[in-house]
């Protein structure tokens, strides 16, 4: 069963863009042979690291949205971790998440939809009411004298 995943990896801050390249085409490789496909790579660049991690206080982020199976994300994590320029990485499933948001914009646009209706009704309602009451009669003014 494909499910899509979003994998962020850090790669040193020293590799050159050939290098990036490389990492980057090993692992849509390991996922095309594992029977998934790469939907989209982002580089996000050169940031500053949280905390010290290998003797690197900053690394190159790269975002891949992966969609496959389960075992072929196992294997590209498999080999992140021997894989000596990579300085971290984590993985995360989207497809679940991506179902809860369109069942919750679902229900958002549908009570949406409710209020304007039930609020055009109501409107209309005071409306009518406000037609069919008769108006009240002034008090008269007591006469100056």
């Amino acid at each position: 069963m494909n499910r899509t995943y979003e994998l962020m990896f850090i790669v040193r801050p020293d590799m050159t863009e050939e290098d990036v390249d490389k990492v980057i085409s090993t692992i849509d490789a390991q996922v095309t042979t594992g029977g998934g496909t790469v939907k989209n790579v982002e580089r996000m660049g050169k940031r500053r690291l949280a905390y010290v991690v290998r003797n690197f206080a900053d690394g190159l982020y790269i975002l891949v949205t992966i969609e496959g199976p389960g075992s072929a994300i196992h294997e590209v994590e498999r080999r992140l971790r021997v894989t000596e320029p990579v300085i971290k990485f984590i993985t995360v499933r989207v497809d679940e998440e991506q179902k809860r948001l369109d069942k919750v914009k679902k229900i958002r646009d549908s009570r949406r939809r409710g209020q304007g209706s039930h609020a055009a009704a109501a409107a209309e309602a005071a409306a009518q009411a406000a037609s069919n009451a008769e108006p009240a009669a002034a008090p008269e003014a007591p006469a100056q004298a």
